[in-house]
């Protein structure tokens, strides 16, 4: 009796630090499933401080699989620093699935929610000798090619009474460029979107491989994100890389430093150093270093400027060397020259994890929202984890 009740608790220990590693740097309070529904698949979130306090997460929910046609942009919302939360709710709809939602808080006080939509969906209907599920072709028969042409591309809603109403979806038509999170808020009180190329991708839509698009470029609004000027077409790649190999260079995300620079992280895939890209610009998004390899080794990135200016990144690893699955944030106090160490978030079963994105609640305390499958299992679902810096 005695051995099976080590065992058991032996086992409930290790359940424990798989999904919340403490260390010398930082302490995790918590993990905890924030939005699921039965026999449906959440993902992609990003999290946002609303004028009163409160935390508005935003995500593609009610999905089938990852790629699906039925994703929509959903929310949950804590008003007690992430304890608790509501309910999920669509708030975002278009004619096609739905993705990547990224939200910010302007500096009057409204919320800004983006996202796209996408066709991926197709190379599984009839495409390259495939046959998808019946009810996707009958989805993607029930419009037509002109159709899906208009209604594919980026939109943004609004909120001016913290994430209660909304209003209805509205076309970015001037937003050339699509990344996980959104853009930023800078300091002038503009936007500052850096991603991945969108428009030229509408060209190959119909293609197989119609997303396989790789520059990176830099875009800024000053009207709340209705607007888009391009500052930089594109950034080069120092390496080379990207040319020679056609590397899947995308889902960035950048940060506002103190000092005024900007500083930047790329995904990059099928490199044989599995690093993220990094840039900086000096002249606020102009002209922008060529990408280099930096020492984290994840996907994809998200920044933020901490309270006391030190700079926190986080990502998923979808690997099992150097820590395994999870989530994992670091820390620097240049400005991603050198990055001070890593923190484990928390662990996963598996390599569909990730996109993470973090709030500070306040002295050092801050609040990671990501996907991955539960630690019951079942589909993905929205999980957070709360944790504090020593």
């Amino acid at each position: 009796m005695q051995i099976k009740m080590i065992a058991a608790v032996a086992a409930a220990v290790a359940s424990i630090a798989a999904f919340g590693q403490s260390s010398v740097h930082a302490d995790v309070l918590w993990t905890k499933v924030i939005a699921s529904e039965k026999g449906r698949m959440c993902a992609w979130p990003t999290v946002a401080k609303a004028k009163d306090g409160a935390l508005v997460a935003v995500f593609s929910g009610d999905r089938e699989a990852h790629i699906c046609p039925w994703g929509k942009v959903q929310m949950v919302k804590s008003t007690d620093d992430g304890e608790t939360w509501s309910a999920p709710r669509t708030i975002g709809k278009t004619k096609l699935d739905d993705r990547d939602a990224g939200i910010v808080t302007l500096p009057d006080g409204r919320l800004f929610v983006t996202w796209f939509n996408s066709v991926a969906y197709r190379t599984y209907v009839n495409i390259e000798g495939t046959n998808g599920p019946a009810k996707w072709r009958e989805f993607d028969r029930s419009m037509s090619d002109a159709e899906k042409r208009e209604n594919w591309g980026y939109y943004g809603i609004w909120s001016a009474d913290g994430g209660e109403t909304w209003t209805a979806p509205e076309k970015l038509v001037s937003l050339r460029s699509q990344t996980p999170h959104g853009p930023i808020l800078l300091k002038d009180g503009s936007l500052m979107q850096f991603g991945r190329r969108f428009d030229d991708s509408l060209k190959k839509m119909f293609t197989p491989k119609y997303w396989e698009h790789t520059t990176i470029m830099a875009e800024r609004s000053t009207d709340g994100g209705r607007t888009w000027t391009t500052l930089c077409e594109e950034i080069a790649d120092a390496t080379g890389e990207n040319d020679r190999n056609k590397h899947w260079m995308h889902e960035p995300h950048v940060a506002e430093l103190p000092d005024g620079e900007l500083f930047a992280l790329v995904r990059c895939d099928k490199a044989k150093d599995m690093l993220m890209r990094q840039t900086r610009s000096t002249d606020g998004g102009r002209t922008w270093t060529p990408m280099t390899p930096s020492t984290l080794s994840g996907l994809p990135p998200h920044l933020l400027v901490l309270e006391d200016g030190r700079l926190l990144a986080t990502y998923g690893r979808r690997r099992k060397t150097r820590g395994g699955y999870g989530e994992y944030a670091s820390v620097s106090s240049d400005g991603g020259r050198t990055w001070d160490f890593e923190v484990k978030l928390s662990g996963a079963k598996n390599n569909d994890l990730g996109y993470p994105a973090s709030v500070e609640l306040g002295k050092g305390v801050i609040l990671t929202v990501y996907y991955q499958q539960p630690p019951t299992g079942g589909k993905p679902c929205i999980m957070a984890t709360k944790w504090k810096l020593r």
